[in-house]
């Protein structure tokens, strides 16, 4: 398939007409423009001075020097990449280049290292070429697309063609034509996702399954063809993924493979074909729709295609994957509209209205009906979107806005990728960073191409939330629903069965109980007929469910818990997306569910449609703060309302977690900015009381440091916040200026045990936070407020190793601003001091294994204290502080951000890579499992709705994958904690 034919024939690039862009600085791109010159005249690419006489081409290029930091650094570093453009269009010089990758691995004296320095090299280039021609509108986005496929294609082929050449001359494998390695070489290389549909988007991994056919001539051993081919498999990884000096090729992902966690790298075709017939999965039924042979023994693959086709496409839909497309659409429905969308920070390929539910819309519908239309069986999005239309199953309406938004968040996607060519598909939350992406777009400002972006998501929804009702006619949900008397109705039951619920008896009752006013909410007339009418409503959204009975029992708690209920059953039956949230609590999240039965009025946060649009901020919070608090000034009352509003935003945070309107991390930092501002509140109101009746200190100063998750900024819906306060005064003053005067020392350590009351006592309106000071100087045995140079000593002096380690997360939280900079800047001088880099990593290793005699982890979801947990990656994080090798600040950083910033000397890039990545992985899981549930809970006992949201996450198909991939991770950080701390102990 060739890519970008448009052009081919046509006029250089740099003489074609471009899309007009505007900067973010006029002023910084004329002079970028200038240092590209200089640069390119300096590496002799003196041609590219001809530029400045052609107005369109310079205005086009300082542009995108401007707007894209990644692109920027690569052609002021590689100039040359462009030249070749003043004489040639950019397809044809696209096609040379795809040429040079596929003959790379050509010649008797190629190596792994050389084939890996030039495949990375042409990549590099092809990569920034195809950025260009996606920039200046030369290239559609099916275009640019393609032509990121074929670049990943040619690449993993030259890879592939070089392993089985040196396999051959390894005596490995006996090739029947080693002139042409991949012919019968039974070494089967399938495209998957977006490589596999030529719809690969710019920073990209490429998804692999790799089978071997047994019955190739090349394999001289049939014992040892699977350790053969998956020791080649291996390397074919290593030499498109490791990062060296040159970067990498592409990052490569083979857990789509049947049953990774307990199959080699390279399956047996016969295996494949035994576990799809026997085991497959309507999801993996999904993903093979865009499988396609993409190196290695073509003929082969489409032989293993051919054979799979009557698995995918099923000539009747049975019942059971009716339900599976159900519960696979329920993943995604889950997270369906409740409001406007926050464009920043919002996730374009897997938030709301994203690309994954147009690309659900259409793979869920050729599931259905592939089997009986072949001209369904295409893996292109759009191509699909017009046979659809053209079977009639699709309005041309939806055709043509699908398509459009389609291809509109894909380029929205490249350019949040073209920033700094990382994977991720994320907006900006930035100013800067999302005026880069919206000028890149083509909009000269941020709030047209909001508007524009939030419209598409909203056209998105709409057609996919009218997809999942029409798939509700499909299993004909229709019957009897009678609750009168007391004698359970026998059709009513079957009803029920049919819906989803197990105890339809039970389910029976309850509802007799609402309709016969037993509870304070339904003794009114009025509010038992709104019940009545909302019943079937509820019984269908309820019945959807993994445990449709359970969920319905949650809520039916809640009812009971309710003073009245007639405002509520109205919001409800007026409101179903509101339904649609309540059902998801009900179903996912007990936690919530039961803080909602305890305290209903929390509910009332979610009526106003503006909390999902609305990124919980620090600003945010603190505006809505201000106003709520309002003029209260009783010591109790301010409590009170403190306790309210912390209840209740935690729970909104929590909300918007669950719904996916924010990720883990984001949702990290929400709680935290949420207990900075009620901590710092509560600290304003224990200091006013207190100095009513003791005064103050002369020139007193107060901070308090938050340390633990609350300092790194990763709080979780359930934490208890870890505290240190610290205090400064006057060197002559000596007691306080009140009534009832006290020396300064006790005046301070009086003052923060009212503040632990504070925070901690129950109150009728609960508790604010669960408070523990055990991390200052001395621990429990040293007073609870720390003189500014006592801290200093002690730091300096007598702090242990796990000390110095747990100030790696200090951070000023409340008190007084002026006295933040003064210890920040301290912390930061501690942090700095020369250590013994093999004693820290003795001390650090040491304490990992004292941590796992004496609190072992509970079971293998026990994130934190599994090997290769959390705690791991925040001990790795916290010895490279230490140890000098963390680039740039560290204080208010989470482990993730900190993990990001290793010194390449201390970790390699592409492992750091994996560590990032590690966190970011237990931080989304971690956080939905604190706010869904209670500490004590067994992962047996985990609500299916939970697991769906978990797979949603980890945007893993079903919780064995998800299950797999943490033990997997857990693997790989504990075998680089090893590695990396008894090194440094040996240094």
């Amino acid at each position: 398939m060739r890519a970008g034919a448009a052009d081919l024939e046509g006029k250089p690039f740099f003489s074609s007409e471009m899309r007009k862009l505007t900067p973010l600085d006029s002023e910084n791109a004329a002079a970028l423009l200038q240092e590209l010159i200089e640069s390119a005249s300096q590496k002799q690419c003196s041609g590219i001075g001809s530029l400045n006489d052609n107005k369109s081409a310079a205005g086009f290029l300082s542009v995108v020097l401007d707007l894209s930091p990644y692109l920027r650094n690569v052609l002021l570093r590689r100039p040359a990449i462009i030249e070749p453009l003043l004489e040639e269009p950019l397809s044809t010089r696209l096609e040379k280049l795809m040429q040079e990758i596929a003959s790379c691995s050509r010649g008797d004296k190629v190596t792994e290292a050389g084939i890996m320095t030039e495949l990375r090299q042409l990549k590099l280039e092809s990569h920034v070429l195809i950025a260009l021609g996606d920039l200046s509108g030369l290239f559609s986005i099916s275009e640019t697309t393609l032509w990121l496929s074929r670049l990943a294609e040619e690449c993993v082929g030259a890879a592939v063609r070089f392993l089985l050449r040196d396999a051959h001359e390894a005596g490995k494998l006996k090739l029947p034509d080693p002139t042409h390695p991949t012919k019968d070489s039974g070494w089967i290389i399938l495209a998957m996702g977006k490589l596999g549909a030529f719809e690969l988007n710019y920073s990209s991994d490429i998804d692999l399954i790799v089978f071997i056919d047994e019955r190739s001539p090349a394999i001289i051993d049939p014992y040892e063809n699977v350790e053969t081919f998956s020791r080649l498999t291996r390397r074919l990884v290593r030499i498109l993924q490791d990062r060296t000096a040159d970067g990498y090729v592409f990052r490569t992902d083979l857990r789509l493979r049947p049953d990774p966690g307990s199959t080699p790298l390279a399956i047996p075709v016969v295996a494949a074909l035994n576990y799809y017939e026997g085991r497959g999965q309507n999801w993996e039924r999904a993903a093979m729709i865009k499988a396609r042979p993409v190196a290695g023994d073509i003929d082969a693959g489409k032989r293993v295609l051919a054979e799979l086709a009557p698995y995918v496409w099923r000539k009747y839909l049975d019942y059971a994957a009716i339900a599976d497309v159900h519960s696979i659409k329920r993943q995604i429905h889950a997270h369906k509209g409740h409001g406007e969308v926050a464009v920043r920070g919002h996730n374009v390929k897997l938030g709301r209205g994203g690309i994954r539910e147009i690309e659900f819309f259409v793979q869920t519908q050729q599931l259905i009906a592939g089997g009986r239309f072949p001209q369904l069986r295409g893996s292109r999005t759009v191509d699909m979107l017009a046979a659809l239309h053209g079977l009639g199953w699709i309005s041309i309406e939806a055709r043509d806005t699908l398509v459009q938004h389609y291809g509109f968040l894909r380029d929205v996607e490249h350019r949040i990728q073209m920033i700094a060519d990382e994977q991720t598909h994320t907006l900006p939350e930035d100013d800067e960073n999302f005026l880069r992406v919206a000028h890149m777009m083509g909009y000269q400002d941020g709030e047209t191409f909001a508007e524009d972006f939030r419209h598409a998501l909203q056209a998105v929804e709409m057609h996919y939330a009218a997809l999942f009702e029409q798939a509700q006619d499909l299993t004909g949900e229709t019957g009897n629903l009678v609750f009168t008397g007391d004698v359970d109705d026998p059709d009513t039951l079957k009803t029920l069965e049919k819906f989803g619920f197990k105890r339809p008896s039970d389910i029976c009752r309850v509802i007799r109980t609402w309709h016969f006013g037993r509870y304070r909410a339904t003794q009114s007339a009025e509010s038992r007929e709104r019940l009545t009418e909302l019943t079937p409503v509820l019984l269908r959204a309820f019945g959807v469910t993994s445990r449709a009975d359970e969920a319905l029992m949650r809520f039916d708690e809640m009812i009971k818990g309710l003073p009245a209920g007639i405002q509520l059953f109205s919001l409800l039956q007026s409101n179903p997306r509101l339904l649609d949230l309540l059902v998801l609590i009900m179903g996912a999240a007990p936690r919530l569910a039961s803080i909602i039965t305890r305290k209903p009025h929390i509910f009332d946060g979610m009526l106003d449609p503006a909390i999902f649009a609305d990124v919980p901020t620090r600003a945010y919070l603190a505006e809505r703060l201000e106003g709520f608090l309002g003029p209260s000034k009783v010591f109790e009352d301010v409590l009170d309302r403190l306790r309210i509003f912390a209840s209740e935003h935690r729970f909104l945070i929590g909300i918007r977690l669950l719904t996916g309107a924010i990720d883990g991390a984001r949702a990290g930092k929400a709680f935290s900015d949420l207990a900075d501002l009620v901590i710092d509140r509560s600290l304003r109101a224990v200091i006013d009381e207190f100095a009513s009746k003791h005064g103050k200190i002369a020139g007193g100063r107060i901070a308090v440091l938050g340390m633990g998750k609350l300092g790194s900024r990763e709080l979780t819906a359930g934490s208890d916040v870890d505290l240190i306060l610290l205090y400064d005064h006057d060197a002559n003053a000596e007691e306080s200026d009140g009534g009832k005067p006290l020396p300064a020392s006790q005046y301070y350590m009086r003052l923060t045990q009212r503040l632990i009351a504070a925070l901690s006592a129950p109150t009728a309106e609960g508790v604010l936070y669960e408070v523990d000071f055990r991390l200052r100087p001395s621990g429990n045995k040293g007073p609870v407020a720390t003189h500014i140079d006592a801290f200093r000593k002690y730091q300096r002096t007598d702090a242990w190793t796990w000390e110095h380690m747990a100030l790696t997360r200090a951070r000023p939280v409340a008190g007084d601003a002026a006295f933040f900079g003064e210890i920040e800047q301290e912390v930061t001088n501690i942090l700095a001091l020369k250590r013994d880099t093999a004693r820290i990593a003795k001390d650090v290793i040491d304490m990992r294994a004292l941590i796992e005699t004496e609190k072992p982890p509970r079971d293998a979801w026990d994130l934190k204290l599994v090997p290769g947990g959390i705690i791991d990656l925040e001990f790795i994080a916290q010895f490279a502080v230490l140890t000098g090798n963390v680039e740039g600040p560290v204080i208010a950083q989470s482990t993730a951000e900190v993990l990001g910033k290793l010194n390449p000397a201390l970790v390699d890039p592409a492992m750091a890579d994996d560590l990032v990545q590690a966190a970011n992985l237990y931080t989304s899981v971690t956080q939905l499992i604190r706010l869904c549930l209670d500490d004590d809970t067994r992962p047996e006992d985990f609500p299916p709705g939970l697991g769906e949201l978990l797979c949603r996450a980890c945007d893993l198909p079903d919780m064995k994958r998800v299950e797999s991939q943490l033990s997997e991770t857990a693997r790989s950080v504990r075998k680089t904690f090893n590695a990396l701390l008894r090194s440094m102990q040996k240094s």
